[in-house]
Formats: C-alpha cells, structure tokens, sequence
C-alpha cells in the first residue's frame, strides 16, 4: 500500500509567519540582550538594513523547509495517512513529531555547538528551548488545520 502524503500548503504559509514571528519575540525583546552576550555582539549595535533583509529572507526560506518537512514527517507517521485508523489526537501527533525531531536533530547540533564552538550552557538553553518550541508551535498549527 502507497501512503496517501496530504501536505497543507495553507497551514504550512501559516507555520512560516508564525515561526517567524516566534524567532522575532525570542530573539529581541525576549532573550536579544541574554543571546548577544553570549554570543559575544554589542547588543546595542543596529546591522546594516541590507543584512537584516538577507537575513530575514533566508530565515523565511528556512522556516518554510522546516515546516514542510515536519509537515511531511507527521503525515509519513500518521497511520491515517496509511489507510488505517488511528486515535492519535492532533496534540499528540503535533507533541510526539516536535519533541522527537528536537530530540534527534536539533538537540546534537545544539550541544555540538558547546562542545566543539565552546559557547555557553546559557546559550545552549536560549537556542534549545526555542528549537523545541518552534517545533511545538510549527507542528500544532500543521495538526490542527
């Protein structure tokens, strides 16, 4: 049996503006000052508008491969999209597909960024805990719409 992959395109476009927005509040008004610290940037240094529009635009471009990809993830592991029936609620598939991508690709690059760039614990804490709540976010709205 071929799997029956269903990718919202709406919910996707939603997941994008709401990850970008997400990133926005974490990394500015949030933790920006905690983050660029530890980072080692003057937190009061402005970039250039040209490099904030490039980088708004690769992370829009990134936020879309994400929430595609997990988009794809979730219906790959949905027994639904198998044919069979399922009583897995939305919370749970949103939950189980954000903490397991977390867990096994975001969580080793993040530590991988203490021990091998030698940044802080306090920055692994920032980054993680937006990695897994990104996630959330991103597979909620895919599951629910």
């Amino acid at each position: 049996m071929m799997p029956n992959i269903q990718i919202n395109l709406l919910a996707v476009a939603i997941a994008v503006v709401a990850h970008f927005i997400l990133g926005f509040l974490w990394y500015t008004p949030l933790f920006g000052k905690a983050w660029a610290k530890e980072m080692g940037f003057d937190p009061n240094a402005k970039p250039p508008s040209g490099a904030m529009t490039k980088g708004i635009i690769i992370m829009v471009v990134g936020n879309f491969f994400l929430a595609y990809v997990l988009a794809h993830n979730m219906a790959v592991w949905n027994p639904v999209t198998w044919g069979q029936t399922s009583t897995m609620t939305p919370a749970s598939l949103a939950g189980s597909s954000a903490f397991f991508t977390w867990l096994g690709f975001f969580v080793p690059v993040d530590l991988g960024v203490v021990a091998w760039e030698q940044k802080s614990w306090k920055l692994f804490g920032i980054n993680t805990s937006y990695h897994l709540l990104s996630l959330v976010l991103v597979a909620m709205i895919l599951a629910y719409m």
